[in-house]
């Protein structure tokens, strides 16, 4: 389809960005299931809520399936209850592991069905001592909510730092444990990287749906101005921590503007280059119309979601307003059909 895309708007095929297939997730989610002293630890078959265990999984960093481990023989010698979907009872919901590179030490969640951690006190205890150094932090997250929502909203420190801290051109970008971030870090600083090249020095940026800043604080040194817009408030966090570690002079080029994207475009006026990295739904309605109204001289559009990003350009373009001038693709979930599309359309 992307390469259909590309001929369509006069462009080559556009080069595809690969990295291992191994060993590259640092981020997993996991769920977990199972009766009392005999848990499981994994992924729910398709189609069902059944857990299939993944002691050993190929893409996972080491670390990762290492806590896995950890926590599941934890959670069998204290005894505690599993969560059922059908009767929607038990103690333990989730588990949720973030690899910090530099320490190569891990952040751990435990999401529970209930509003006091308390009785997950030596469950925890175990978890630390066992992992020692690996570990880098450790929560319990609450979600007493029916459904399949994996975070609750409401996030207790058990031990360890506020973050996990990664560096994207030079730039320190803090993730809390409810804060959006990929999974295969190494390919995304590869596309980060690429934004970087499409924006000019000097340039007046606006970015939306801009998370913890993974993109945004990575230009601070060759933008003269940059408005960040979020509406998560993990990630406006995230955001706040890695403004605060800012030298005086970086930090006075930044505006947040807090709120959802088509609520917020008016961030864009007077921005040179305007970026985007929506969720899989796309851009939102009142951004596109913003958009189509006042192009800016620049869009950089970065895409987890094909049919919306299809469905999107088409809109962009038909105007005559933007042009398609360059497309790449990254490879971020190695082993499955999701790409991430990066895209760069051009006032015509």
């Amino acid at each position: 389809m992307l390469a259909g895309l590309a001929a369509d708007h006069g462009l080559p095929e556009p080069p595809v960005e690969s990295a291992a297939g191994a060993g590259f997730r640092l981020r997993a989610r996991l769920a977990i299931r199972g009766r009392v002293g005999a848990p499981k630890v994994g992924l729910f078959e398709l189609g069902t809520h059944r857990v299939v265990h993944i002691p050993n999984c190929a893409v996972h960093h080491p670390l990762v399936n290492r806590v896995a481990g950890i926590v599941r023989r934890a959670i069998a010698e204290t005894r505690l209850t599993c969560y059922s979907d059908q009767a929607q009872l038990g103690l333990l919901r989730y588990l949720q592991v973030v690899v910090e590179r530099a320490s190569q030490a891990a952040q751990v969640v435990l999401v529970v069905n209930d509003p006091s951690p308390e009785p997950l006190g030596p469950c925890l205890a175990l978890v630390r001592e066992r992992l020692g150094k690996q570990l880098h932090s450790l929560w319990v997250n609450v979600n007493t909510a029916h459904g399949n929502t994996i975070l609750g909203p409401d996030f207790i420190p058990w031990c360890g730092p506020a973050s996990v801290v990664e560096h994207f051109g030079g730039a320190a970008v803090h993730y809390p444990p409810g804060a959006f971030g990929q999974s295969n870090l190494d390919l995304a600083a590869g596309l980060i990287a690429s934004v970087a090249a499409w924006v000019p020095p000097g340039s007046r940026v606006a970015e939306f749906y801009a998370g913890v800043g993974a993109i945004g604080l990575s230009l601070l040194d060759r933008v003269s101005a940059i408005s960040l817009n979020e509406a998560a408030p993990q990630s406006l966090l995230g955001l706040e921590l890695g403004l605060a570690a800012l030298q005086h002079d970086a930090r006075a080029k930044v505006t947040v503007w807090p709120g959802d994207a088509g609520a917020m475009h008016a961030c864009a006026r007077g921005a040179d280059v305007v970026i985007a990295d929506p969720p899989r739904k796309g851009l939102d309605p009142g951004l596109l119309a913003a958009l189509l109204r006042d192009p800016p001289a620049r869009f950089i559009y970065v895409s987890c979601g094909l049919e919306a990003f299809l469905a999107d350009t088409a809109r962009l373009t038909a105007g005559g307003r933007l042009r398609l001038a360059q497309l790449q693709v990254f490879n971020l979930l190695p082993n499955t059909l999701h790409v991430e599309i990066l895209a760069r359309f051009e006032r015509a």
